[in-house]
């Protein structure tokens, strides 16, 4: 299945493609990077490659899974956005879509993470059938949480134990997003 380019003011979103690689690896293999990620970076360029092809099968399987975002100016691979399939239950919920975000460090602290989940949930609401997104974050992660509770307005519905640390679990609703101010 092709998989949509989304667009905002600085990003293109777009389907990660085996080119990412060298994008991915600096993304995945920063120990910072996966601080709030259950500390567990990759180390090889064929690692990242994996977790692209695995990306990949998800879109085969699904029709869905997390996309590339690229800075309009530089063409720089900033990290990923969008989507997964979670098949595995978590906090009460099986078979769901959950939104996140992972950026590269030097990307940090630049609206990035927000301003491609917005885009990427308009998305979502608007051409698939999904009535509810969920979102997940390990309560240390502050800037996460914020993104999901304040950026996005998602409400906070439970907590988890995952990664061996406590995780918020989020969920928003179409309508509500749908009639957002």
């Amino acid at each position: 299945m092709r998989q949509p380019i989304l667009e905002t003011s600085r990003l293109w979103i777009r389907e990660l493609r085996l080119t990412d690689d060298d994008g991915m690896f600096a993304l995945d293999s920063n120990p910072r990077v996966h601080e709030h990620l259950g500390n567990n970076p990759i180390h090889t360029i064929d690692q990242a490659r994996s977790l692209i092809q695995g990306v990949r099968q998800q879109y085969i399987d699904h029709g869905i899974g997390r996309w590339a975002m690229i800075e309009k100016q530089t063409g720089e691979f900033v990290g990923w956005t969008g989507f997964k399939l979670n098949l595995e239950a978590i906090n009460g919920h099986q078979n769901f879509l959950d939104i996140g975000y992972r950026l590269r460090e030097e990307f940090w602290g630049m609206g990035y993470a927000a301003e491609s989940a917005v885009v990427c949930l308009d998305y979502v609401f608007s051409h698939s059938k999904y009535e509810v997104i969920y979102g997940m974050a390990m309560q240390s992660n502050k800037a996460s949480i914020k993104i999901l509770n304040e950026k996005l307005g998602m409400r906070q519905i439970g907590t988890f134990e995952g990664h061996g640390a406590l995780c918020t679990f989020y969920e928003l609703m179409k309508e509500d997003w749908m009639n957002k101010e």
